[in-house]
């Protein structure tokens, strides 16, 4: 990217802002921070998730230092997306002024997971994935029929 570009400015947005927005922002932020500034929020915020904290080391990015954050506290920040990764996000997404796109992709929700431990977890492991897969393929998808899948 050349030096007088700036950079896309994505807002991740899901609920509680514990899980599937947390691993967003984490893997944009390790594999596209060059091109993309991240950000994660929910409509009610409740805290980043061990689980997922514990899923995104094991894959080596360290979402530790992230907290949860009401869709509030990003108000005046002008994105040029907000992904809403899950149906109640979408449904209650604000409206924001600007340039923004909306995109709604949706993921599992790891948080409601039943099973044993290593069950949970593997719902975990598996989410992490596939948003991974999601955010590998930013900015392009953003602007693809794939995007709102």
């Amino acid at each position: 990217m050349p030096e007088n570009e700036e950079k896309i400015k994505i807002l991740f947005l899901c609920t509680g802002n514990s899980c599937r927005s947390q691993m967003a922002e984490g893997w944009a932020k390790a594999l596209k921070s060059d091109v993309i500034e991240a950000f994660s929020a929910g409509i009610r915020p409740i805290g980043v998730s061990d689980r997922a904290a514990i899923a995104m080391a094991e894959a080596g990015v360290d979402i530790s230092d992230q907290r949860s954050k009401h869709i509030d506290e990003l108000r005046d920040i002008d994105f040029d997306y907000v992904i809403t990764l899950c149906d109640n996000a979408r449904q209650q997404c604000p409206v924001f002024s600007g340039k923004a796109k909306v995109i709604h992709r949706a993921f599992d929700d790891p948080y409601f997971a039943s099973g044993s431990e290593e069950e949970v977890m593997a719902v975990f492991r598996r989410v992490r994935d596939e948003i991974k897969s999601f955010v590998e393929g930013m900015p392009d998808v953003l602007t693809s029929k794939e995007a709102s899948k």
